[in-house]
């Protein structure tokens, strides 16, 4: 029997095994939701992002900017925290199924690869700027837009740290 640190661990996964995963999770019915993010120092705004995201359906997939690839979009004193780290916390979480890693600068071939039926996105970002979007509409999943939940930012704590 897997004790609790194990069943964590065991929910980050690479992308093979996702995919067998997520068929699977298809094959039952189930509505799988994906979202995506560097979540570097996971707040009360990413928490309640994530919430509201799984309420999207059944099954909850969180995909996060590998270390190389945060530094790419926020810059080289970034990320605060290393990737497995990150998807660790994410992990931690009951209403997270499954958290991977994506080295991209964007997750759009898991988004392809995965076929979600629901993509999630903050309200920072439109219809139009989500990545993937146009490819889950085109086969007949949804794109959500959670409201932004202003005073929460990693970008801000670390201000505050320095």
């Amino acid at each position: 029997m897997l004790n609790k640190l194990e069943l964590i661990q065991n929910k980050i996964y690479n992308l093979e095994t996702l995919s067998r995963l997520v068929n699977q999770w298809h094959m039952l019915s189930k509505k799988v939701v994906f979202t995506n993010g560097c979540f570097d120092i996971i707040h009360q705004g990413h928490n309640t992002y994530l919430l509201q995201a799984a309420e999207h359906g059944n099954k909850m997939i969180v995909a996060v900017n590998s270390d190389s690839s945060v530094r790419k979009l926020k810059g080289e004193k970034r990320p605060v925290v290393d990737q497995y780290s990150r998807a660790f916390n994410l992990a931690c979480n009951t209403y997270i199924d499954a958290v991977i890693i994506f080295d991209e600068d964007t997750p759009l071939s898991l988004i392809n690869t995965l076929k979600p039926d629901v993509l999630v996105k903050g309200g920072d970002y439109t219809i139009d700027t989500i990545v993937g979007a146009k490819e889950v509409l085109n086969y007949g999943g949804k794109v959500e837009i959670i409201p932004f939940l202003d005073g929460y930012s990693t970008t801000s704590i670390i201000e505050k740290m320095k």
